[in-house]
C-alpha cells in the first residue's frame, strides 16, 4: 500500500563535520582542548595504587589454558565464594570476616 511519496532530502551532518563537497578553510587548526576535569574516588585511586605492574605469570596461564583444553581445569567454588567475600569485606572497610 502506498501512503504518499518519500522526499529525497540530504541528511544533515554532524556538528562540526564538513558539508560533502567543501574543503577546510583552515589546514593547521589547533586540536580541542579539555573542557572537564576529572578525579578519581578514593576508593578508585587505592584500587588503582594496588594494581601491578601489568607483569603476570605466563607459565601459569599456559597451564590453566592447557588444562581447559584437555577438560582438566577443576573450579572450586567454595574458594571463589570465599575469596568474594573477602575482597567484598576489604573494600568495605573490615578486615576479617564475620
Amino acid at each position: 500500500m502506498k501512503i504518499g511519496q518519500l522526499e529525497k532530502t540530504p541528511h544533515p551532518t554532524a556538528i562540526g563535520e564538513p558539508k560533502p563537497g567543501t574543503v577546510p578553510t583552515s589546514i593547521d587548526a589547533k586540536p580541542p582542548t579539555a573542557s572537564v576535569q576529572l578525579a578519581l574516588s578514593s576508593t578508585l585511586s587505592q584500587l588503582a595504587g594496588n594494581v601491578s605492574d601489568g607483569a603476570f605469570d605466563t607459565a601459569k596461564v599456559q597451564r590453566i589454558s592447557d588444562a581447559i583444553r584437555d577438560g582438566k581445569f577443576q573450579i572450586n567454588p567454595g574458594a571463589i565464594a570465599d575469596k568474594l567475600i573477602a575482597n567484598a569485606q576489604e573494600l568495605m572497610g573490615h578486615d576479617k570476616p564475620r
